[in-house]
C-alpha cells in the first residue's frame, strides 16, 4: 500500500507509551532505532515477537540502537500483556516502550496498516511492520508481514548490521552475508581509493565480463 517507505523522514507523531509519553524525532535522537508494530495485544505470534525482541535487547543496546513497540491497545492494555510476554521469555524483561494507538492514527502515518486484516469491531488493523530509522530520521530498511508470519529476529539483526556497515564504510553486502564475513565494495570507490581507503586489501572476482565491479574486503 503507498505511504511511508525507505528514504522518507520519520513523521514527528506524539505517542503515548508504556514509558509516557514521547516524541519521535526526540526519542530516535542521534541513534538507528527500530519501530515495529503489532496486530494486537494477547495474541499468539506477537506475544512470541515482543518476547523475541525481550530477549534480543542486549544485542540491539551494544550496537546503541534504541527499540520501540506499537499495538493499537491502550496502554494500560499494554501493561497487562507484559506480564504476559515476559512470562513466556522466561524472565526477560521488556525494556523498551511499547506505544498505543487505539484510535488507528499511528499505523496509517508509518504505512503499518494491513490492507486485508481487521480487527473484531471492523477497524483497520496493524500489519506486522518493522522500520529501522537512522539519525537522520529517515525510514533505513522495512520489513512487512501478514498477521499470520512471525518474524525472524536474527534477520532483523544481520540487516541492522548490514545498515550499519554501509554507514560507515562505502560497502554493501552480498546476499546471505553475516557478521565477519566479507563484504563488497561499492561500484563508486575506484581501485585507487579502496586500496587507501581498505588496509586489508580486496580481492576482484574473476567474471566473464572482466569489468572488475564484483570486489571483496573485509570492514570492523
Amino acid at each position: 500500500m503507498p505511504g511511508l517507505t525507505i528514504g522518507d523522514t520519520l513523521p514527528n507523531l506524539h505517542v503515548d507509551t508504556t514509558h509516557g509519553k514521547i516524541n519521535l524525532h526526540d526519542y530516535v535522537a542521534n541513534s538507528f532505532t527500530i519501530i515495529f508494530s503489532h496486530p494486537g495485544d494477547f495474541t499468539p505470534v506477537c506475544t512470541t515477537e515482543l518476547a523475541a525482541m525481550a530477549a534480543y535487547a542486549d544485542k540491539f543496546a551494544e550496537r546503541g540502537v534504541k527499540l520501540l513497540g506499537l499495538s493499537c491497545d491502550d496502554v494500560r492494555s499494554h501493561k497487562e500483556w507484559i506480564k504476559d510476554i515476559e512470562a513466556y521469555s522466561k524472565g526477560k524483561k521488556v525494556t523498551y516502550p511499547i506505544a498505543a494507538d487505539p484510535n488507528r492514527e499511528i499505523i496509517k502515518q508509518l504505512n503499518m496498516v494491513d490492507p486485508d486484516e481487521k480487527d473484531s469491531s471492523g477497524q483497520p488493523a496493524p500489519s506486522r511492520a518493522l522500520h529501522i530509522v537512522g539519525p537522520d530520521k529517515k525510514i533505513k530498511l522495512s520489513f512487512l508481514y501478514p498477521a499470520s508470519t512471525g518474524r525472524n529476529m536474527d534477520e532483523v539483526v544481520r540487516a541492522l548490521d548490514s545498515l550499519l556497515k554501509a554507514a560507515k564504510h562505502k560497502i554493501a553486502t552480498p546476499a546471505n552475508w553475516k557478521e565477519g564475513e566479507a563484504v563488497v565494495i561499492a561500484p563508486s570507490v575506484s581501485d585507487d581509493e579502496a586500496t587507501k581507503m581498505f588496509p586489508n586489501g580486496f580481492e576482484t572476482a574473476q567474471l566473464p565480463s572482466n569489468k572488475g565491479y564484483l570486489r571483496f574486503t573485509h570492514v570492523n
